[in-house]
């Protein structure tokens, strides 16, 4: 198990119901693959710096999760499916040394 940060940014005219929904759902990949999610910090509505879908603005997600490298492109694929992502990323944290002495 690895530590990650998965950062996905949201179609910024989905509803508070849909948007919670598919929040539920991605946290609900990562548990079905067997990782935790250590946090979870909803940014909320940015201006993106160009535009994504011809969109200049999105809702913004970080998750910081424990997750086995396999689930990374399980959880690609299924961002790729989702209409309402505009962009994600994951990214593999670096494990911190122990102090010396």
């Amino acid at each position: 198990m690895r530590n990650y940060e998965v950062i996905y940014i949201v179609h910024p005219d989905l509803d508070s119901d849909a948007f919670t929904q598919l929040n539920k759902q991605v946290e609900g990949w990562i548990k079905d693959g067997k990782g935790k999610i250590e946090k979870s910090d909803i940014w909320g509505k940015r201006k993106l710096a160009y535009q994504i879908k011809k969109q200049s603005e999105g809702q913004y997600v970080l998750l910081r999760t424990e997750m086995d490298p396999s689930l990374c492109a399980t959880l690609e694929q299924q961002f790729r499916l989702q209409e309402s992502v505009l962009r994600f990323i994951i990214v593999a944290l670096e494990e911190e040394a122990e102090p010396a002495g």
